[in-house]
């Protein structure tokens, strides 16, 4: 498929990083594809504004209420989505450091709590050896390049 026939999906995402240098990444589990860890994070509403998106959806993901800052990192990337729609991803990065937070589900939307109903923290060598996929599949650079 071209880029051409994807849907165009702008989207905020959170490096969500706390006291002890770990970072939270959310578990999905979609059927016929291998589980794969993600930072939360999601698509732009309509109208929306990319700094607004990083803030709701860190308060939908992981029930924790604040400004995510400036943006810190952006990639372009293609997939396929959870409801397997192919899009053409604007990836706005948003680092948020915290001292320690447990992460509260009841934000999250039907289709997270049916795809995406484990949670941790990470280390960087979790991440690096991690035998699942684990996106962006640059997170380590991302980290270390924002003060990680």
């Amino acid at each position: 498929m071209t880029s051409a026939a994807r849907a165009s999906r702008p989207a905020a995402r959170i490096l969500l990083v706390d006291g002890r240098d770990r970072a939270l990444l959310f578990r999905y589990v979609v059927p016929g594809r291998p589980p794969f860890w993600v930072t939360p994070g999601g698509a732009v509403d309509p109208g929306e504004t990319v700094a607004a998106a990083a803030r709701r959806e860190l308060a939908e993901e992981t029930g924790l209420h604040r400004d995510c800052g400036p943006e810190v990192a952006r990639r372009l990337v293609e997939f396929v989505t959870v409801e397997d729609v192919p899009v053409t991803a604007d990836e706005r990065y948003f680092r948020v450091d915290i001292d320690a937070h447990e992460v509260d589900p009841t934000g999250h939307t039907e289709l997270e709590r049916r795809v995406m109903q484990e949670w941790r923290w990470f280390t960087a060598a979790e991440i690096a050896r991690w035998p699942e996929a684990i996106y962006p599949v640059d997170l380590l650079a991302m980290l270390a390049e924002t003060g990680g």
